[in-house]
């Protein structure tokens, strides 16, 4: 059922009284707020209509409301369809802050770090902020070297231009002349590929190619294997986790506990970072039992995904209490976006040049 514009004012005053509150909402309350100009009883009416619909509920015996996870997924929708309008009036505006949050810095480590630093330090909420990692990661090309008798230079270039250099000890008496043809063969076969299909029909028809050499080919293969799981370990950075017990809804021992672990130790969050992944590009909003990390259950999500090139992404997310002020948090995620977008682009540029 689709709400008229008295009740969603209602339900609007309820969920920004909350937010700043944290305290159930009365009719006296509302009654207060000026553009809605409605008596008492009237106010009442409409908010037992309100929650006999499912937006919101009666905590306590008190003659107070809080907003339901219904209450806050029509809020939140409603609030980023409204952002969305204003995106680009905004553009000029946010410009002008990107200098102020992100400094320059040399490695992408340290720039995630900041970020998820400034993030918490702005919204008094957890922050993780994900490193850019390809998904996927396809071979792009190797490059054989003969170091000496006894080892080999592999040069193993992925997609994004991840470069990795591996040197492969081998008993095998090898020529430049062998190491020529096994680079043409390895390349004629593995490049585009990835991990997965790399499959053991694969690496037994190249063995037997592999003019004698089979061993050399074996520990190529293995080689580039490690280099890619390597690539595809999700690293995360997090910070403010302490923040969590500024908010008493989130400070009972147990959940606190529950959830400064997750966020410490991380692994749990990579699913929340493979289901924001889904989504192209833009804000995702999870709110309670909606995020898929069950120690999170008691909190909302807002997670973006940033991308420097294409194919090339990465999860800015940040966790708090359902009553978390969500259009100061998608303002800063959106500032965070343009800023990574412009700090890695210009990083890619210095690059380019220094080529």
């Amino acid at each position: 059922m689709e709400l008229d514009d008295r009740k969603l004012k209602i339900l609007t005053a309820v969920i920004k009284n909350y937010l700043e509150t944290g305290e159930p909402v009365g009719s006296r309350t509302i009654s207060k707020y000026t553009d809605i100009n409605l008596s008492s009883a009237t106010i009442r009416n409409e908010m037992a209509d309100l929650e006999e619909l499912g937006y919101i509920v009666q905590p306590h015996t008190s003659a107070g409301r809080i907003p339901s996870d219904k209450g806050y997924r029509l809020y939140v929708d409603n609030l980023m369809a409204r952002k969305e309008a204003e995106l680009i009036k905004r553009e000029e505006d946010v410009s002008r802050k990107e200098d102020l949050l992100i400094e320059k810095v040399d490695k992408v480590e340290t720039l995630l770090k900041n970020v998820a630093k400034v993030l918490a330090n702005n919204t008094n909420y957890a922050t993780m902020v994900t490193k850019p990692k390809y998904n996927r990661n396809r071979l792009k090309f190797i490059q054989l070297s003969r170091v000496d008798e006894a080892s080999v230079l592999a040069v193993i270039v992925m997609e994004g231009n991840i470069i990795k250099n591996k040197i492969i000890n081998t008993e095998e008496d090898i020529d430049n002349e062998d190491v020529l043809k096994l680079n043409i063969l390895l390349n004629s076969t593995l490049n585009g590929l990835t991990l997965e299909e790399i499959n053991l029909n694969m690496l037994s028809k190249l063995k037997t190619q592999s003019f004698g050499h089979s061993e050399l080919v074996n520990d190529v293969v293995m080689a580039i294997s490690e280099t890619i799981s390597e690539e595809e370990n999700l690293e995360i950075y997090t910070s403010g986790a302490t923040n969590i017990f500024k908010y008493p809804e989130l400070s009972d021992t147990s959940k606190a506990s529950e959830l400064i672990c997750t966020l410490e130790e991380k692994q749990l969050l990579t699913n929340l970072v493979d289901d924001s992944a889904d989504d192209a590009g833009g804000i995702q909003v999870y709110i309670g039992s909606e995020t898929p990390v069950q120690s999170m259950k008691d909190c909302s999500v807002v997670t973006a995904t940033y991308e420097i090139e294409e194919g090339v992404k990465g999860t800015i997310g940040i966790i708090g209490p359902k009553r978390m002020d969500y259009e100061k948090v998608v303002e800063n995620l959106k500032t965070v976006k343009k800023q990574l977008d412009i700090a890695f682009n210009r990083q890619k540029s210095t690059l380019d040049k220094d080529e």
